[in-house]
């Protein structure tokens, strides 16, 4: 673990090859709204189910400490759930080795979850 490690990281943390991230899947919901936790279960369900971990992060804390927090913990995916997003239907889906997010549709992300861990 050491050696990956040392071999991939960034400032914020290691980026851990998805074969064997501790969590390969964090779920963040961003709010206190009980939709955004009944998703963020929703998800974590269905994910697990599909033979992918998950961590949700539902710490009663701020979205960039969450976020801060994620790239720490190097899962490869990062599905942040958030009131403007879902009110389109959508999710943040960001890979932990790249900058930035995509929407992804609310139908879509275990489909593509699955998809991806399957590679």
């Amino acid at each position: 673990m050491a050696s990956v490690v040392e071999n991939s990281h960034d400032d914020f943390g290691p980026i851990w090859p998805k074969s064997i991230a501790p969590f390969q899947v964090e779920i963040v919901p961003i709010g206190k709204e009980p939709e955004l936790a009944e998703l963020a279960e929703k998800f974590e369900k269905e994910l697990e189910a599909a033979g992918i971990d998950v961590l949700v992060d539902d710490r009663d804390e701020r979205p960039g400490v969450k976020f801060k927090d994620a790239d720490l913990w190097g899962s490869p995916v990062r599905i942040a759930i958030g009131k403007k997003g879902l009110a389109n239907g959508e999710v943040e889906w960001k890979f932990r080795n790249e900058k930035d997010f995509t929407m992804v549709k609310v139908e879509d992300v275990v489909a593509k979850a699955k998809a991806y861990f399957a590679e």
